[in-house]
């Protein structure tokens, strides 16, 4: 008895001792912000939402730090763990813009009594392509205002409302779903409900009412109470010749302008999707605009309002954090701000992307002054300071100081004739070369004479140049898949509407009761959609959606291109390019369309597809959901892969005179007989290739970037690293210390920019004035080794005096 007492008590002390050790590893790490909010993040899951508090169904606003300024969009660069947020919010002003089209165009159309407005199955695929198109939105609606929506798909529903409507698409987990035996999680599968679809007395399911507690989407604009004035919502113009030559100018209400306060996007708190996805979700809201209401023969009582919003969520988790301290990058208001673990006396805090909201998306870089130790390759990650323990954070992760600072020059001299041999000697390409096309077709590239010709290239000078002058080598253009994927997806949205509603809705389909099936597309709908691309997404220049021909309802050639000719601007214009009848000039000539035509002709095994549970309303008020008569279905459509980019060219007869990018997409149906499917036509969008970033670096031999290891920065002491915002010009990049090296001079950076780079060789290759051979690193600890040896000379020379003197 005795011994075994003794045992369990040691075992006791064993295990505190060893628990007390555990913990007190990780006591340097005190609670922060992130852990506050971790704290109710956690709190919150699909059992208990429904029994708590509303005020622990959202999150502090500024949780969400850096979010897009739709007036800085073309100003200043848009951070990298920003792009998801700024698709977000241009995705939804994309809608915004189709609604507001598509619901006043009735009034270029003849008067009739029936309503011109899309059918619910419209609706429903559109915020199914939404979300099917774009991995990182998870979740489209479009809420309306109670008695506002009109709709086509009753018998005898004219100039009659729904009490409310809400189509509502969000993206399932389908790893369990029975329709994929495979329990693999494709994320393809999306369940679709009309939210306005309910008993008028359960009040807690009506998102117009306070008791539907995540309703702050809805009340950030609605309801629009106008009151005074009515001309209160702005105009956006749109000039439209059709195939037959005719023309047209509409100009239609539309949401606030990017100018105005506030602008046109709204930003949601996060918020807890309670009893629907079940997520902490984000949402970007835009007002959709109407003229209301119809039909009253009165038009001094019909004014423009705002009828429904456009709603685009996407994941909490997966929008990056800042946890840097408030600085000239991170002005605030970030409630993560300064919960980093650098060392402020050595280091300071560079954000990471691509972290989403955990600890550790930053890394530690030496302040200036002070280096990292020989053995060290990089910046400290954030994610392995913040897993350290005690005695590894003490010890570890700081920056030496710098012996001996050197001052900038202020005198510069001509670089010697050997020493400027030198430099040119390592780029050739500044000794002998070609001006104008001809340097982009040299064996070594001169980037500042290609880029010379590029930029000469204007709506002037075009006509100068030979034809296939103005058609750029691909690489060119190296990175627009990146730099332009979030156009990309817009077409890749619209390409998968188009094949969804061909497949799934069917015009000639008998229902019960009054509900009829949605009619084919129109051509409104259609050169509404190409110009919501257009005005949704800045960096989009011009957008066409081609149909095959004889593939579109009573027509044999359909292709509405929309474009400006303005970056900013509120004036668009859109061709039907069917009534250009020369045969070299249609569009169906066109390189995309062509080979996207033979590729996707006969083989569609690689294409994605797409399921959906929809639930539709019982009747016109509502009253209850019930599943779509054929449940599930599904669509296939392309993905951003299955796209065509285009190499960079000017086309000097074309709508747009500059260097355009195109991205192109196909769409497909069903054939005459609902066998298999075919081609039906392709979306493309053409940006400016001036707008990319060049990347000068090195790379890979496989990367196609004509750019590549152009850089200038002196390779024996630093490498290269690109930096974003830079343009289509030299001096992208900055030249970073190699291991083992310093920065030697007095500065507030820590690297040496490209453009102060490529300015200073651009001196040398002149003969002038420059500083270019100072741009290295020193050898780190290089200054304690010259006081080392001074006093290694010192010490013999007073041994030889002392010998000398007592010999």
């Amino acid at each position: 008895m005795f011994p075994s007492t003794i045992l369990g008590r040691s075992y006791l002390l064993f295990m505190l001792v060893l628990a007390v050790g555990v913990f007190a590893q990780h006591e340097w790490q005190a609670r922060d912000a992130f852990d506050e909010i971790k704290r109710q993040f956690d709190k919150v899951n699909a059992d208990n939402c429904p029994i708590q508090h509303h005020s622990d169904l959202f999150l502090p606003t500024d949780s969400i730090s850096h979010k897009p300024d739709i007036k800085e969009v073309n100003v200043n660069p848009v951070f990298p763990n920003r792009t998801a947020l700024l698709h977000l919010q241009n995705m939804a002003l994309s809608r915004s813009f189709f609604w507001s089209y598509i619901l006043q165009s009735r009034f270029i159309r003849p008067a009739i009594n029936d309503t011109y407005d899309p059918g619910m199955m419209y609706y429903f695929l559109s915020t199914v392509a939404d979300v099917s198109a774009n991995p990182s939105i998870n979740a489209s609606a479009i809420y309306f205002s109670p008695n506002s929506s009109y709709s086509s798909s009753y018998r005898g529903f004219f100039n009659k409302t729904f009490p409310r409507f809400g189509p509502r698409t969000f993206r399932l987990d389908d790893f369990n779903d029975p329709i994929h035996l495979q329990k693999i999680s494709t994320w393809n599968t999306f369940d679709v409900q009309d939210l306005g679809a309910h008993h008028p007395d359960s009040i807690s399911k009506d998102y117009t009412h306070d008791l539907y507690k995540i309703n702050e989407w809805y009340r950030a604009w609605l309801p629009d109470n106008v009151e005074g004035r009515h001309d209160t919502k702005i105009t956006y113009q749109v000039e439209i010749r059709y195939a037959n030559n005719t023309n047209e100018t509409y100009t239609f209400h539309g949401p606030p302008g990017a100018e105005e306060n506030p602008g046109p996007i709204k930003f949601t708190r996060p918020y807890f999707d309670c009893g629907r996805s079940n997520k902490w979700l984000v949402s970007a809201v835009v007002p959709i605009a109407d003229i209301y209401p119809r039909h009253t023969q009165f038009r001094h009582i019909e004014y423009p309002k705002y009828t429904a919003v456009a709603v685009l969520e996407m994941d909490f988790e997966r929008i990056d954090i800042n946890q840097c301290p408030l600085g000239e990058g991170n002005k605030g208001p970030n409630h993560f701000a300064d919960t980093a673990r650098c060392k402020k006396e050595t280091t300071e805090c560079e954000p990471l992307h691509g972290w989403g909201f955990r600890r550790g998306g930053y890394q530690c870089r030496c302040k200036p002054g002070f280096r990292l130790p020989p053995v060290v390759r990089r910046p400290y990650l954030g994610e392995i300071v913040e897993r350290a323990s005690a005695e590894q954070y003490y010890n570890e992760y700081d920056c030496l100081k710098i012996g001996w600072i050197q001052k900038l020059p202020v005198q510069w001299e001509k670089a010697p004739y050997h020493i400027r041999q030198k430099y040119l000697d390592r780029h050739p390409e500044y000794k002998n070369y070609t001006t104008g096309s001809r340097a982009l077709h040299s064996e070594r590239l001169n980037i500042d004479q290609s880029l010379k010709f590029i930029h000469s290239v204007n709506y002037r000078t075009c006509k100068n140049f030979h034809p296939q002058d103005l058609i750029l080598r691909g690489d060119v253009g190296y990175g627009a898949k990146e730099q332009f994927e979030n156009e990309a997806k817009m077409a890749v949205r619209l390409a998968n509407f188009i094949s969804a509603f061909l497949q799934v809705s069917d015009p000639n389909e008998v229902y019960s009761g009054k509900r009829v099936a949605d009619k084919p597309l129109t051509e409104d709908q259609m050169i509404g959609e190409t110009l919501a691309i257009l005005m949704g997404d800045s960096k989009v220049w011009s957008a066409s959606t081609l149909w095959e021909r004889n593939k579109f309802t009573n027509r044999t050639y359909f292709g509405p291109y929309a474009y400006k000719t303005d970056l900013n601007t509120r004036k668009f214009k859109v061709e039907d390019l069917a009534r250009i009848n020369k045969t070299h000039e249609l569009y169906t000539e066109k390189k995309y369309f062509k080979f996207l035509k033979q590729r996707w002709n006969t083989n569609f095994d690689d294409l994605e597809t797409f399921y959906m549970k929809i639930k539709l309303r019982h009747n016109e008020t509502g009253e209850y959901q019930q599943k779509y008569e054929h449940y599930p279905n599904f669509y296939r459509a392309a993905n951003i892969k299955h796209g065509f980019w285009t190499q960079p060219q000017f086309d000097c007869d074309g709508y747009v005179k500059k260097w355009l990018v195109t991205y192109a997409v196909p769409f497909f149906g069903w054939d005459s007989l609902k066998v298999k499917l075919e081609f039906k036509g392709v979306v493309a969008v053409s940006m400016d290739m001036l707008q990319l970033d060049i990347n000068q670096c090195p790379d890979w031999y496989y990367e196609p970037n004509a750019f590549k290891d152009t850089h200038k920065c002196d390779e024996q002491s630093s490498y290269c690293v690109p930096i974003m915002g830079r343009g289509y010009e030299t001096g992208g990049y900055k030249c970073e210390c190699l291991q083992g090296y310093e920065y030697p001079f007095e500065d507030l950076i820590t690297y040496y920019d490209g453009q102060l780079v490529e300015a200073e060789y651009q001196n040398i290759v002149a003969d002038k004035e420059t500083r270019y051979d100072m741009f290295k690193c020193r050898l780190a600890g290089a200054s304690g080794l010259q006081s080392a040896l001074g006093l290694v000379i010192s010490l013999f020379g007073l041994t030889l005096t002392l010998l000398y003197r007592f010999s």
